[in-house]
């Protein structure tokens, strides 16, 4: 198959169904620019406010954290899985990977992408699917993964090619709701899915905001973990930035810490109540040993009419992290952050200690009925009891 590179794609913002240029993305010798449209400066919308502000004439990309893409708009790329499942279509087409530049993978995302920004020229994709039987897409995953099987590499790419993550997920309109779903990789437990949706009931049960989330029926297992998408609100594109994108703090890496994402929580929001909230989410990771709290796992919503706000918390698990540490530090800790690490958190961030030491309790509570959130959606009772270990552990040790 020929390949024709791309030399410049349009962004747009497409909250429903206006349209409204951006601007445009084009590469020079090997390095990005970006210009925004003369008419969007005058929305004074500011989707990028620390690393891409509103200004006229063209931006020079600076900062290689992302192999030079502003952080905007790699938050429309997919990783992971996604980049896997492109990859493996290109090479079908015989068409080499690293042929692509950032432009050309951004245009395969076109209007397909999370949030509320598509690409232009759109290259030829897979609208989002609506009618599927989960367990015929969880075997495509097995093969595709198990036995290096291409024949399903297309259909899947249709389905979970512009999601971000390493777990095999879908994208998917179930009677016209937007949902995404996930598999278990090679490497889960059979069980992960309900790990999940525990997790996912238990978090609720600690006070934080999560989307709506169950699991969809399997005939070979527990389930499939699904959360209903926040970016999007029937026909409306909410748009989305997560904090990686946001500061350039790459998610492959430990690179942030929670009085950073403390901090860019007041900044945009301007409201104590989201940092509150932001806390609560911290002192939850700490407490349910979810240590996966890189910098794509914080994400903010910008509404029409520029005002941000959290996202639900989402990808909320038990995982152990790099070198069994938090991706995000707590005041320096990553290892076995404690009471005191989080009420030095909320003193920086004024919130009151009473205030802090209430959430902490709440969350606390929440996490010790850790088993019976296993026990009532099916979590095996070996993987209930390694878990419930290792927060007993975390609450005598540190709290």
């Amino acid at each position: 198959m020929k390949f024709t590179p791309t030399k410049i794609v349009y962004v747009y913002y497409k909250p429903q169904d206006e349209k409204i240029l951006v601007g445009r993305l084009a590469v020079k010798s090997h390095k990005l620019f970006f210009e925004y449209d003369v008419n969007f400066l005058k929305t004074g919308l500011n989707l990028s406010p620390f690393k891409l502000p509103l200004k006229a004439g063209i931006i020079p990309s600076e900062d290689f954290t992302f192999d030079g893409m502003f952080g905007v708009f790699n938050d429309s790329l997919p990783d992971g899985w996604g980049r896997l499942l492109l990859d493996r279509a290109l090479v079908k087409h015989d068409i080499n990977p690293g042929s692509l530049s950032l432009l050309d993978r951004l245009c395969f995302v076109g209007s397909h992408g999370m949030g509320a920004l598509t690409y232009e020229p759109e290259t030829e994709n897979a609208p989002l699917l609506s009618h599927a039987s989960l367990d015929e897409i969880a075997r495509e995953i097995c093969e595709f993964q198990e036995h290096d099987d291409d024949s399903y590499v297309e259909d899947l790419l249709k389905l979970g090619g512009s999601s971000a993550g390493a777990r095999p997920k879908i994208l998917i309109d179930i009677k016209g709701e937007h949902w995404l779903i996930k598999f278990p990789s090679s490497t889960d437990p059979k069980d992960i899915g309900a790990i999940e949706y525990a997790y996912h009931l238990m978090a609720q049960d600690a006070g934080l905001e999560v989307p709506n989330a169950k699991l969809f029926p399997s005939t070979k297992g527990l389930g499939f973990f699904g959360s209903k998408r926040f970016d999007r609100n029937d026909c409306e594109r909410i748009y989305m930035h997560t904090i990686s994108g946001l500061l350039h703090a790459d998610h492959r890496i430990p690179s942030l810490d929670y009085q950073m994402i403390m901090k860019t929580t007041m900044y945009l929001t301007r409201n104590m109540n989201c940092c509150e909230k932001q806390y609560r989410q911290c002192v939850f990771n700490i407490l349910s040993h979810n240590r996966d709290d890189h910098a794509k796992n914080f994400s903010f919503l910008m509404a029409k009419d520029g005002s941000w706000r959290m996202s639900p918390s989402y990808d909320l698990t038990f995982s152990s992290g790099p070198s069994g540490e938090h991706c995000s530090m707590i005041m320096g800790e990553g290892k076995n952050p404690g009471i005191s690490h989080l009420l030095e958190l909320a003193k920086i961030n004024n919130i009151k200690k009473n205030v802090a030491l209430c959430i902490i309790s709440e969350v606390k509570a929440a996490v010790a009925k850790w088993p019976e959130f296993a026990q009532m959606v099916g979590v095996s009772n070996t993987n209930t009891k390694l878990i419930n270990s290792a927060i007993k552990e975390i609450i005598k040790e540190n709290f």
